[in-house]
């Protein structure tokens, strides 16, 4: 059995709460208190797990009345779904972003584990070289209009 640290514990909370809700709205303290970390933990599970790549949507408002509103993007077809990430796509994707929407396209079923795997492989700065983040947004626009045009 794989042992779960505290911020795994953290992002299964959230994502309980999400599934019982359209939309979480959480106060820091009252989380980092019921974890027993500091509220800075909260943050780097939020600003890590549940990011516009992941398919959320974060809003943060800090101190006294401050809270976290994070809820799941939703579309009304994967077609929207393609044409939005589409638009949204940086001039140069990070390996992790990269990652973060292979994986979002396979929660949604547009796209085998197997083959988000193969893509990963291929799309690693060791492989691409310096120019490997301007590749990967060339390699994902061109997957997505791909998987759109035979949806």
């Amino acid at each position: 059995m794989v042992a779960r640290n505290t911020s795994d514990n953290i992002e299964e909370h959230i994502k309980q709460l999400l599934e019982q809700m359209d939309m979480a709205v959480l106060k820091r303290g009252e989380l980092a208190e019921l974890f027993q970390v500091v509220p800075s933990q909260i943050n780097y599970v939020i600003k890590t797990r549940f990011t516009e790549s992941k398919g959320y949507l974060v809003e943060s408002k800090r101190g006294g009345g401050g809270y976290i509103r994070i809820a799941r993007i939703s579309y009304s077809n994967h077609h929207q779904m393609l044409l939005e990430l589409q638009e949204k796509l940086a001039s140069q994707l990070s390996e992790q972003v990269y990652e973060d929407l292979l994986w979002l396209l396979v929660e949604e079923g547009l796209l085998a584990r197997r083959e988000a795997t193969w893509l990963l492989a291929v799309a690693l700065d060791s492989v691409l070289g310096p120019e490997g983040p301007h590749l990967r947004t060339q390699m994902m626009r061109q997957l997505l209009k791909e998987i759109d045009r035979r949806g």
